[in-house]
């Protein structure tokens, strides 16, 4: 059965994220991207460019944080600590960032960038000052990206061995301090 071309670079796309988030930038090939979609190299380069083309649209990311406006004060360490471990789990994006992140500097930029326009927001809204808000945020990202590292990159046990409600219960209190104070 033949693809459309929005198809067929769908497929990529997604072989892209597996293969990014599961080797990395620099152990990806474009020739292995092209083989796990079933096409031939030369169409991956049509669709995307080059591997950095491939890579930043592979690894562009929404963390789809709720809006601030519903975020109860009183719960909001846990309710977004939920909200990371569920995104996590559920998008290799964020692994391919955070994989490719710690050896690309504008991998890393990209990270910086998508954790202050998305959280400093949060912490606006809660009351933290506009000089105040981007500490906040990258307070929380140090938290949320230090967690992702250790529980999907490095696999540290027992961080990978436990379950969805025991990190929140741990995570959520470390940001609700970071976002609304003691």
């Amino acid at each position: 059965m033949r693809r459309t071309a929005d198809q067929t670079r769908a497929t990529i796309l997604e072989a892209a994220r597996r293969r990014f988030a599961d080797h990395g930038f620099d152990r990806t090939t474009i020739r292995a991207v092209a083989g796990d979609a079933g096409v031939d190299p030369a169409l991956v380069m049509r669709h995307f460019g080059s591997k950095d083309g491939l890579f930043a649209e592979a690894a562009e990311v929404d963390l789809r944080l709720p809006p601030p406006a519903k975020l109860p004060r009183a719960r909001v360490g846990a309710l977004l600590a939920g909200h990371f471990f569920d995104r996590w789990e559920g998008d290799p994006a964020l692994v391919i960032l955070l994989r490719t992140g710690v050896t690309r500097p504008a991998v890393a930029e990209r990270l910086r960038e998508i954790f202050a326009e998305q959280l400093v927001p949060i912490a606006r809204r809660l009351g933290a000052s506009r000089r105040e808000a981007p500490v906040r945020a990258a307070l929380v990202g140090s938290q949320v990206l230090g967690m992702a590292l250790c529980r999907y990159i490095l696999v540290l046990p027992p961080l990978a061995a436990m379950d969805r409600d025991a990190l929140v219960a741990w995570l959520g209190p470390t940001l609700q301090r970071y976002l609304v104070g003691a």
